[in-house]
């Protein structure tokens, strides 16, 4: 039987588009594929460190200049997606990440790791303010998915990560490989289909001048990113405590070489803040981020008896309480910025939380990789863990006054 040739598409002829909605689960899902990946690795790090006679240090360098090479992408191309549109951005970047996994996953010593985590770092923070302000570009009017995938995504693709890099590292054959190839082709396939998505940026003058390093906060978004900074610091900070030496904590301290269970603390923290920003979502934004403020507290107040007595049960309950408040203080604050951003400076402003965001996340980290050696890994922890805390308790007063303002009424005119 013959069979007819297909027509070749006339010239002009666009090719086939994915819907809004379709293109914004892509997105979602592109968010929670980058996240998953920049956990992945947690759990090899103990491993790395035996294989190649690593210290604490090295260990969180390895896992900050990832962190450094994102800021610096988001400093110098956060905002680029505003002028060369979403689409492009996001190609160029999901290439460099599939890149970054192909370099990690032939890493010989600790340079060539490195390398591998700081071109990810670069590629990660091209993505990220365009996947954030794409989000809210597609959702429908009156939407608060945008901001709800932008967190929970973010939280779940990193549990996903941590927790499959456990499960990998601990069972497959060749895990240094394995874990990398799966993230190779997942971002070569994102990278394939990201172009289907809808533009909704289209290109503006300006570009090179958007290049200049700067963190950008328009002017009426200043008074509310000066309230949501201390609850993303804090809520990032615990993060990268387990990120950067979740694997060391749990085979020094706890005793266990398990690596699900490395992977598993990381997982019950950023997992648990998933489901929070889900759950709890219809909660108005302020009243959000001090709730999770005080999670955030009690979530620390109980890693200290953990790492102290030690005890495995009571460290994963306390990683629990501490994803909950992890993710309703990040979200709240994302939240209360997100109904505040003006379209045309979107991503630019999603770009400055971000930074803020790693750099909680990172140097921290790098100082407490500096201080292990002096003072031990205990020790190092716990006073992390407190400084946590203080910064999850700053956040409270600022939300509370800001709850107090929004909820006094208005002055009654003059002459009324």
């Amino acid at each position: 039987m013959s069979t007819a040739l297909r027509p070749a598409p006339a010239p002009g002829v666009r090719p086939p588009r994915l819907t809004r909605g379709a293109g914004f689960w892509l997105l979602g899902l592109t968010q929670l594929t980058l996240m998953a990946a920049s956990s992945a690795p947690s759990p090899l790090y103990s491993d790395y460190a035996h294989r190649w006679g690593l210290s604490a240090t090295a260990l969180t360098v390895v896992f900050a200049i990832y962190a450094v090479a994102l800021l610096a992408a988001l400093l110098v191309v956060g905002g680029l997606s505003d002028h060369l549109g979403r689409r492009p951005v996001l190609v160029a970047a999901l290439v460099a990440e599939a890149a970054a996994m192909a370099v990690m996953m032939t890493a010989g010593g600790v340079g060539q790791l490195i390398v591998g985590r700081a071109l990810q770092g670069l590629a990660t923070g091209a993505a990220t303010g365009a996947i954030s302000a794409g989000l809210i570009d597609l959702q429908h009017p009156g939407s608060k998915l945008g901001p709800l995938l932008t967190s929970s995504g973010t939280a779940g693709g990193m549990a996903l990560g941590a927790l499959a890099g456990g499960v990998l590292t601990q069972y497959a054959p060749a895990p240094h490989i394995v874990v990398f190839a799966l993230l190779v082709a997942a971002f070569v396939l994102l990278a394939a289909t990201v172009p289907l998505i809808p533009e909704t940026s289209p290109r503006h003058p300006g570009t090179l001048a958007s290049l200049r390093p700067r963190v950008a906060v328009p002017s009426a978004d200043r008074a509310a990113f000066l309230i949501a900074v201390p609850a993303f610091i804090a809520s990032w900070a615990i993060g990268g405590l387990y990120l950067s030496l979740g694997s060391s904590l749990t085979a020094d301290i706890l005793h266990t070489g398990n690596h699900v269970m490395a992977g598993l603390v990381v997982a019950l923290i950023c997992g648990t803040a998933a489901v929070a920003c889900v759950t709890l979502r219809a909660m108005a934004p302020l009243r959000m981020m001090v709730t999770g403020s005080v999670g955030l507290v009690v979530g620390a107040v109980l890693t200290l008896p953990a790492l102290l007595v030690p005890s495995m049960p009571l460290l994963l309950a306390a990683a629990v309480v501490a994803g909950f408040g992890f993710g309703l203080s990040f979200f709240g604050a994302f939240r209360m910025l997100a109904q505040t951003a003006g379209h045309a400076k979107r991503a630019q402003l999603f770009a400055s939380v971000y930074v803020v965001c790693y750099l909680a996340n990172s140097v921290p980290a790098v100082v407490a990789g500096l201080i292990v050696p002096r003072a031990g890994l205990r020790d190092t922890a716990v006073g992390y863990v407190l400084v946590v805390a203080l910064f999850a308790l700053l956040a409270i007063p600022f939300g509370v006054a800001a709850l107090r303002r929004t909820a006094a009424p208005a002055p009654a005119a003059a002459g009324a």
